[in-house]
């Protein structure tokens, strides 16, 4: 049976294109990178530096290695050819060289010299790894962009804060978004620190002793690192797969964060809520049957992303245990993995960037909810606040007996305070003072002040480091 590379697969995970109001990021950013006239350029390149640096060290003749580069463009060769070679021979790279070597005359001969399948192919991975990652740097600088905009304008904006899904304590908006500015610019140091390991070449030849090349070996293996702008591992990794699976879990990582902050924005538009929404223009339509409908689409699909990226983890971990020198089962595992974790994290990563972009934020509505919980929300400032006159834990049990009975009788709290024995220790303007979310948010401001500075220093704007 016949092994491809699966040309286009991207074009066949039409659940982002159809669900996401046609939504083209996902085709132009992976099809530039995973499509099959993509992948063979690529091939074409590698062969053409391993040939340009196997003549820098005398290994082939200059003449025979320019001739190589200069042939080794897909608009010069027979695609259909290609593929017919493909499906007689069985092997997913023999029939590019067969029609390279055709196309290039006698310097054909020199094609491919001492390498194996395997070289070319993980090199052209570990190179489609570096433009994903690259694009998604450029997503997640649009990204943070947003965010930090976002969260200097809600540095105080008074936010009911839950835990469990209920009332907790006030917080201020920005401190929310600080959380999800933190986040992504931890996966970005795990970007920047695993790039280097990831973004690795491969030529070891076919059972990694690189006996193909001679005393020539290692130099050539620097040489053609770092004419692809790759680094130069100190041994051959055809069976050693964790540079693959960092990279996957790495992806899943920032698709679930980008899935986190979507059901967040779309949990807080519930119109029990209210306290933001999508970008919304005439014309846009939510359902085929109740035309009042607003859905947070876009957020459900950024979701939808993450959770399906989430599946591939267990792919990608197998794809770590292979036999021996090498073993297919696991780079046929990874050439299905790699492209759905590329296209399911850009996709994720973008429509998150798009929603911020319209994001609707009602801080009216934010207070009002706040408001209206106040009592609940007070519970730790009283309890504090009355803990300096007769200790926390017994504070903790007036506050207690207080809170619950005014839960159950549907009595103001701060009444049953006022007519309990712990309440003669306060004063009004503390008593007000504590019934206020306003004046609750503790560092709230401060913490999202630091968080901004960070992402603003890695963004490289204008007042980076300031507290």
């Amino acid at each position: 049976m016949s092994v491809t590379t699966d040309p286009c697969r991207h074009e066949r995970s039409h659940i982002v294109d159809s669900a996401f109001y046609g939504h083209r990021y996902s085709t132009t950013a992976t099809k530039r990178i995973f499509c099959d006239r993509c992948r063979f350029q690529r091939w074409l390149d590698i062969e053409a530096a391993l040939a340009l640096t196997q003549a820098d060290l005398g290994i082939i003749p200059v003449d025979a290695a320019k001739q190589i580069a200069a042939t080794a463009q897909v608009e010069l060769l027979d695609l259909d050819a290609v593929r017919l070679e493909i499906r007689r021979t069985g092997h997913s790279l023999v029939g590019l060289l067969r029609v390279l070597q055709a196309a290039a005359g006698d310097a054909g001969e020199y094609i491919h010299h001492g390498a194996t399948t395997q070289d070319i192919q993980d090199t052209g991975q570990s190179l489609e790894m570096r433009d994903v990652l690259d694009e998604l740097d450029t997503v997640l600088r649009g990204t943070l962009t947003r965010l930090v905009q976002l969260a200097q304008e809600h540095d105080v904006t008074v936010a009911l804060g839950r835990t469990h899904a209920q009332p907790a304590l006030p917080i201020s908006f920005g401190v929310k978004i600080a959380s999800w500015i933190d986040e992504i610019l931890r996966h970005t140091q795990r970007i920047a620190q695993m790039r280097p390991r990831v973004q690795a070449a491969q030529l070891f030849g076919g059972v990694g002793t690189m006996a193909g090349f001679g005393d020539q070996a290692l130099p050539l293996l620097q040489g053609f690192a770092d004419r692809l702008g790759l680094s130069a591992p100190l041994v051959g990794w055809h069976v050693a797969r964790d540079r693959i699976a960092e990279y996957a879990a790495t992806l899943a990582m920032v698709a679930g964060t980008m899935g986190r902050i979507a059901d967040e924005l779309r949990l807080l538009s519930r119109p029990e809520f209210g306290e933001v929404e999508e970008g919304w223009q005439h014309g846009k339509v939510g359902s085929s049957t109740m035309p009042h409908k607003r859905n947070p689409e876009a957020c459900e699909q950024a979701v939808v992303m993450a959770r399906l990226t989430a599946g591939l983890m267990p792919t990608a971990m197998f794809a770590m245990a292979g036999d021996n020198e090498r073993d297919s089962r696991s780079l046929r595992t990874e050439w299905v993995c790699v492209p759905d974790v590329s296209h399911y994290t850009l996709a994720a990563a973008e429509i998150v960037r798009s929603v911020l972009d319209g994001l609707v934020v009602h801080a009216d509505r934010m207070r009002a909810n706040a408001d209206a919980v106040s009592e609940q929300l007070a519970t730790e400032g009283l309890m504090l606040a009355l803990g300096r006159h007769v200790g926390k834990q017994t504070a903790h049990e007036h506050v207690y007996e207080l809170s619950q009975a005014s839960r159950q009788d549907g009595v103001p709290l701060r009444q049953l305070v006022r007519t309990h024995e712990a309440g003669e220790l306060l004063d009004d303007a503390e008593l007000e003072r504590i019934f206020d979310p306003g004046a609750y948010l503790g560092q709230s401001a401060a913490l999202t002040r630091q968080v901004v500075a960070r992402a603003q220093e890695w963004l490289g704007q204008p007042g980076a480091g300031a507290d």
